[in-house]
């Protein structure tokens, strides 16, 4: 097992820089998402760490060992970096046997055939795989396809596992099943892992913590409960979450309100001493809150008329069967509440909506960073 780091690590093709400054630590035995959406530099990083690209600037390490640092003419190749990859296409060799493709990287080291066949054998058993052993890729299915992937990979043993988007090409049910094999798995074999995905809700459920980036740059690592509670801006905020945090226009009045203009939202005391304290009142900033902190007023443990209610009318809604997604409107604003399946709410209706100030975020109209 491994930590990795990397430290003020650019990656520049031409004049673009894919990925800025990128500093990151991965614990040993960590399970660490890089999540973001398309083109945002993620999958890069991975193959600077894997070896398969060349950082322009900075350095990485594996465990203790310099891997690159283009200024001082370090770089290691894939192969003695010690570290497995599993991708988004699962790349086996259509010829082989399940137990051929599994046991293909330990013929390659010239291993004693006892020994890999003892290996395929425990690998085999781990992925649930032993009565497959005989077949070839075609006649199974894309959830044993992946599995046989990931036991090419882990019949190596390396120091560090690399994943690319590894469950994207599968349907949705048996991705959700995947997720909790995959993390059971990680945990049992207690390698460290780093693994890409766009998908806030696979980040969410798997990832010991979560590494944000956009645009190349990293925007916040945290757990998944950090990230979500706690996010450093409106980036973060409204990538993690679904559906999305609400983002309104708001002025922080002298007597501790936010003012949207169609209505008003009286602010916690401490969130006005931070307010105060940062030079913001009297100033337009972003109100920021996630649709699950806003009620139907019917169901709403504290109710403050005037200060976190307002009526709105009901638009639309999207009954998920859990809880239903509404689509609320005051005025010309618009925003989410995600309401308890109970609610009795109908489109056209008006009704009185409930806010959790507790939950509330505020952020620099300019800036986009969290003010809290």
């Amino acid at each position: 097992m491994a930590e990795v780091k990397l430290v003020g690590v650019w990656k520049k093709f031409g004049d673009f820089a894919a990925v800025k400054d990128m500093n990151l630590e991965v614990k040993d035995g960590e399970f660490m998402i890089l999540l973001g959406p398309s083109g945002c530099g993620k999958t890069t990083t991975l193959r600077m760490i894997s070896g398969l690209e060349e950082p322009t600037l900075g350095k990485i390490y594996i465990g203790e060992k310099l891997v690159a640092d283009p200024e001082n003419g370090v770089f290691i190749p894939p192969k003695d970096r010690d570290i497995a990859m599993v991708f988004q296409s699962y790349a086996l060799y259509p010829h082989m046997t399940v137990y051929d493709n599994i046991a293909f990287p330990l013929k390659l080291r010239k291993l004693p055939k006892q020994e890999i066949n003892q290996r395929v054998k425990e690998v085999a058993e781990l992925l649930g795989l032993t009565e497959l052993l005989k077949r070839k890729p075609r006649e199974l299915s894309g959830g044993q396809r992946q599995r046989v992937a990931l036991g090419r990979a882990i019949v190596r043993k390396p120091r560090v596992f690399l994943m690319d988007e590894p469950l994207s090409n599968l349907d949705a049910k048996l991705r959700v099943r995947m997720r909790a094999e995959l993390k059971k798995l990680q945990k049992q074999l207690g390698v460290t892992t780093i693994y890409v995905t766009h998908d806030q809700v696979e980040a969410m459920t798997m990832g010991d913590r979560i590494a944000v980036i956009s645009h190349g740059i990293l925007q916040q690592v945290g757990t998944p409960e950090e990230v979500y509670d706690n996010p450093k801006n409106t980036f973060v905020a409204g990538f993690i979450g679904s559906p999305p945090m609400n983002f309104m226009d708001a002025t922080i009045t002298e007597e501790g309100f936010a003012d949207f203009g169609e209505f008003r939202l009286k602010l916690l005391p401490d969130q006005i001493g931070v307010l105060r304290n940062e030079g913001l009142i009297g100033k337009e900033v972003v109100f920021g809150i996630r649709p699950e902190d806003i009620y139907d007023a019917m169901f709403a443990q504290v109710k403050v008329p005037g200060e976190n209610m307002t009526r709105a009318v009901v638009d639309i809604i999207e009954n998920l069967g859990s809880e239903k997604i509404v689509h609320l409107r005051v005025g010309n604003m618009t925003f989410l509440g995600a309401f308890r399946s109970e609610s009795k709410v109908q489109e056209g209706h008006e009704i009185d909506v409930v806010f959790d100030m507790n939950k509330a975020h505020i952020f620099d109209k300019t800036s986009g960073k969290a003010v809290f």
